[in-house]
């Protein structure tokens, strides 16, 4: 009986990983394939006001949000009409983009692709001299941005899938634009996640300088069951938010540094897949991470504090079952902000502060992927108190949001025929 029950428990966990690896990739990594008897993408839902948008059954059915407004904010709508415009297409796997001072844009593409999109919407060949990718799965070239004093040193940084003996991990990697604007010259890479492991799911990441001049990337736990456990580890790398020099030292001042027991890198620890970053008005650092199924959480990750991923969490395995001991609080580990079950599968996200729409001064915006659609929340005094679902008629995975420097709305799809567009307002 002991090996009967013994070899059962192995069969049933081998094969909710495989359900969560399946789930997860479609999800959270490749886009639908084209199909041409597909019905056209649905428009967005009407809004009654008060109400949420989301009006299907939350997948964790018997959870319940810690605290008013954590999940389901009333809808909220935009009372002006926009102007939806293509900037750039044909953008193949497109992960991440970041304005130059000139107003043209850095856009990477997951098989390893560095591009310039010019002002007039030509995309420029790839850049030579960037490190090989470990382009499977979610792995890829991932996030890109700009030294605090690229106008001057022209320093680029970019987080990317390393191929490693063993297996794989993040990285983050400096280099400087060449003055042809066609290499990537100098390249180091300047930090290490670690352990390594073969798994092709949740690498993060995101790139977020400080106004110290500090950077944070954040760091996934990999998605397997024997990693997802790593969150908790301080000895690792994995679901974590790291808090780095921009030469790829350690702060003397980060929450861990100068412990024996702890990677002197982290920032905060127990997240699931961060895949957007950014600060608000103040300078302070949020974050948005998938959750499994139901469960993703906005967050406001501080130094040395616990999120909680794996041991508490608003979403459900993919095959149904609870996590862990299937709870949603525990002394010691922070709630998030906000939470959304089902889930947007989030990715890419910016805090608006731009005169084009001072109706959405101070409002969050977030890409969906299997969502499809831009969420924006409405904040006040750090808590949401409004969504809205904009761009659900296009039909199109969301995977990085910026606020550009003309005060508009940007965001890049991803697809094999990925645009970057703006959103403007109609006058």
């Amino acid at each position: 009986m002991h090996q009967t029950y013994k070899h059962s428990s192995l069969l049933k966990a081998a094969i909710l990983s495989l359900l969560a690896l399946c789930a997860a990739c479609s999800r959270e990594a490749a886009p639908p394939a084209a199909d041409a008897n597909a019905p056209a993408a649905l428009a967005s839902p009407p809004i009654t006001p008060g109400s949420p948008l989301e009006t299907r059954p939350p997948n964790g059915t018997d959870f319940k949000p810690a605290f008013a407004g954590q999940t389901r904010a009333p809808a909220i709508k935009s009372e002006f009409p926009l102007d939806i415009s293509v900037v750039a297409k044909d953008l193949n796997g497109a992960w991440s983009f970041e304005f130059l001072p000139d107003q043209r844009i850095l856009v990477t593409e997951r098989q390893g692709n560095l591009r310039i999109v010019g002002k007039d919407g030509k995309v420029s060949a790839p850049l030579k001299g960037l490190p090989k990718v470990y382009f499977e799965g979610q792995g890829g070239l991932l996030d890109v941005a700009l030294d605090p004093q690229f106008a001057t040193n022209r320093t680029l940084y970019w987080s990317y899938a390393e191929p490693r003996d063993g297996g794989n991990g993040t990285a983050l990697a400096k280099g400087v634009l060449s003055a042809d604007e066609s290499t990537v010259e100098s390249v180091k890479v300047i930090f290490r996640q670690m352990p390594t492991w073969d798994s092709k799911l949740h690498f993060g990441s995101r790139i977020v300088f400080a106004p110290d001049g500090k950077l944070f990337l954040t760091l996934g736990e990999r998605s397997l069951p024997e990693t997802r456990v790593h969150a908790q580890d301080l000895n690792s790398h994995f679901g974590k938010v790291v808090r780095l020099n921009p030469d790829g030292s350690v702060p003397g001042d980060n929450p861990f540094a100068g412990r024996s027991d702890a990677k002197p890198e982290i920032w905060s620890y127990g997240h699931r897949n961060v895949q957007a970053a950014t600060l608000d008005s103040q300078g302070k650092l949020w974050t948005i991470e998938h959750g499994p199924r139901g469960g993703d959480e906005l967050n406001q990750p501080q130094a040395g504090l616990n999120y909680g991923w794996p041991v508490i969490t608003y979403g459900i395995e993919y095959a149904g079952p609870k996590i862990g001991e299937g709870i949603t609080a525990k002394e010691g580990m922070e709630q998030p902000v906000y939470y959304w079950d089902p889930v947007i599968a989030p990715s890419g996200m910016t805090f608006y502060d731009g005169a084009l729409f001072p109706e959405w001064q101070g409002n969050l915006f977030v890409g969906g992927l299997g969502s499809t659609k831009l969420v924006r929340l409405q904040m006040q005094d750090g808590k949401v108190v409004g969504e809205e679902w904009l761009l659900q008629d296009r039909g199109s995975r969301i995977r990085d949001v910026k606020q550009g420097p003309d005060g508009a709305v940007y965001v890049v799809t991803e697809a094999a025929d990925g645009q970057l567009l703006r959103i403007g307002r109609k006058s």
